[in-house]
């Protein structure tokens, strides 16, 4: 079961929750939808006899967040499985990002941004570099505060998943 919560206001939540066959609910309802790739992170989506047109802006997989174009309109999703709600019941949602000591690839990819420099200081949430994957360039953000000790890759550089891109002290 995920909850997927919009940033915008009004803010909405959805209780969504997905099964290996491929059936999907949403608050307890039955989803039904045809679903198109189009290629480039851009779909056809159907649903109740509405046609919609969606792009994937970007996805930030560290902290569950998804922007898409969803008939045009910008939409921002924020997704927490059951292990996000459990520490949010218990009150330790942000102990995780209150020190960081690395940022590490969530995929393979190039780099294509460097937008922090040694010495820095980041919040949560701070935009750090630029990785392009499957043609799609996605945020890598500061999942916690910090100060930038040491950039581990140049521009242009091919990364594999799990390697370290910037160290903190």
């Amino acid at each position: 079961m995920l909850q997927v919560r919009t940033g915008t206001t009004p803010d909405h939540t959805w209780e969504v929750d997905y099964r290996p066959n491929g059936a999907v609910t949403v608050n307890g309802q039955p989803f039904h939808w045809d679903l198109l790739p189009l290629g480039n992170g851009r779909y056809h989506a159907v649903h109740e006899n509405r046609s919609y047109s969606v792009e994937l802006v970007s996805a930030d997989y560290a902290t569950k967040t998804v922007v898409l174009k969803l008939n045009g309109q910008q939409l921002e999703l924020q997704a927490k499985d059951r292990f996000d709600l459990l520490l949010d019941k218990l009150g330790m949602s942000n102990a995780a990002a209150s020190k960081v000591n690395e940022l590490k690839a969530p995929m393979p990819g190039l780099i294509v941004d460097i937008r922090v420099a040694p010495g820095q200081t980041v919040q949560k949430g701070d935009p750090l570099l630029v990785l392009e994957a499957m043609k799609m360039e996605n945020i890598l953000k500061a999942p916690g505060e910090g100060t930038v000790a040491a950039i581990k890759v140049n521009l242009r550089d091919n990364v594999t998943k799990g390697q370290v891109l910037i160290q903190f002290s």
